[in-house]
């Protein structure tokens, strides 16, 4: 008879029986919780990803959304008067699902873009008469001082994905996601743009391309066959960072070469994630 068997019942006990059986007192607080669990885990009652997740959960609330709100600064946002075709070439290039729609400025949100929205637009034959308030959802404010699991169970009853963040005085101080909540939980989140672990490059169609900041540049070299000095730098971030002469912020763009380049993702130390599109004619901007 195993330890995960008793006599009187023979199937396997979950990991939740087994975390039971490990708490001999009853916790008191977060921290003596923590310690049980984490013992738990040592002695391989509980998974390391269950201890993650289980950890995750706690953390989330105990934090606000200022915590992981994107700042007012990297919103991407669709102006209202811009054209139907300004707007999908907005949306194309910063490859995000959802946009605060605004006004005379950032303060004045007027709703929520879905780019699924523009699909049915960019068929119809009367696009001259297109005005964005007719497809605008109404968009969902929230203080930054929210905590994220208040947040998270309001996003779950509301079926909303964003939420503009506002500060005491009223303002837009940045923008939350349903998922930068879940990334707080299980991790990060991987969709159509992110890069397996194990590769540094990955195709997304026959001219995009998405590519980890931390790419060696002879290995970028190698895949794109080009010739790009690897001596002042070890890493196409390094290469493109030195190009900004800043560091970037989202969906900004520059031409290296043969290539337009574009920030996926960035905070306020590194770069992180590029898109790099192969269709660009001029060469006369080069870091070879």
């Amino acid at each position: 008879m195993t330890d995960d068997q008793s006599p009187i019942d023979p199937r396997p006990k979950s990991w939740i029986d087994k975390i039971a059986q490990v708490f001999s007192d009853e916790p008191t607080d977060t921290k003596s919780l923590l310690e049980l669990l984490r013992n738990a885990e040592q002695d391989q009652v509980l998974d390391s990803d269950a201890l993650g997740i289980i950890e995750g959960a706690l953390q989330v609330s105990s934090m606000q959304v200022r915590d992981i709100m994107i700042p007012r600064s990297q919103v991407v946002t669709v102006p209202a008067d811009l054209s139907l075709c300004e707007i999908v070439e907005r949306v194309t290039k910063a490859s995000h699902s959802r946009f605060p729609v605004v006004g005379e400025n950032v303060d004045n949100v007027m709703g929520i873009l879905l780019a699924k929205d523009l699909l049915p637009l960019l068929l119809a034959e009367n696009q001259d008469k297109f005005d964005i308030k007719d497809i605008v959802r109404p968009a969902t404010f929230v203080p930054e001082s929210k905590r994220l699991n208040v947040l998270l169970k309001e996003f779950r009853e509301t079926r909303q994905h964003m939420a503009i963040v506002i500060d005491e005085y009223g303002s837009v101080c940045g923008a939350v996601t349903i998922e930068d909540v879940l990334e707080q939980i299980v991790g990060e989140i991987e969709d159509e743009f992110d890069v397996d672990d194990d590769s540094y490059i990955k195709k997304f169609d026959d001219q995009n391309f998405i590519v980890k900041a931390l790419t060696p540049i002879d290995e970028f070299n190698q895949y794109f066959a080009t010739d790009f000095n690897d001596q002042e730098f070890t890493t196409i971030g390094g290469l493109v960072l030195q190009q900004f002469g800043h560091i970037p912020e989202r969906s900004e763009s520059l031409t290296i070469g043969s290539f337009q380049i574009t920030v996926l993702n960035a905070d306020s130390r590194q770069i992180k994630l590029l898109k790099v599109n192969t269709n660009v004619l001029s060469s006369s901007d080069t870091a070879a």
